[in-house]
């Protein structure tokens, strides 16, 4: 899919950041029930805090998504914002989760790339927001 594909010249909302929210959301709180059960017992705290923070922040990402299906129209600002979350909830959460799991830490590396693709998402959001007319 690429990135002018999604961008008629229509003022309706994407329809790929609504399944990327539903699907974000949904693995949220599936990784959330396995922390509190089925990790709970496995992890040590200090790593089970870690798993706790991934799915606190796709939680927080997942809503952000949402907010990208239903009040960004198609616009560049938009569909970049949507794409940062999307690509900070896999690389920030993601390798939380594997470092969690016991995966070697120069994972951690990835970690700070997916941050700052969630700060980038947020100020793309911002950009448009405040640029969108209905």
């Amino acid at each position: 899919m690429t990135m002018g594909a999604d961008l008629p010249a229509t003022g309706k909302p994407l329809r790929w950041p609504a399944v990327a929210a539903a699907v974000a959301g949904a693995s949220a709180v599936l990784l959330g029930a396995l922390g509190a059960h089925a990790l709970r017992s496995e992890l040590p705290a200090p790593m089970l805090e870690v798993w706790e923070t991934a799915v606190r922040f796709q939680f927080w990402h997942a809503l952000a998504l949402a907010v990208c299906a239903t009040s960004v129209r198609r616009s560049h600002a938009g569909q970049f914002a949507t794409m940062l979350f999307a690509l900070g909830i896999v690389l920030f959460c993601g390798s939380l989760y594997a470092l969690a799991l016991g995966a070697p830490r120069s994972v951690g590396i990835i970690t700070p790339l997916g941050g700052m693709a969630l700060v980038g998402g947020w100020i793309a959001l911002g950009v448009a927001l405040s640029c969108d007319h209905p």
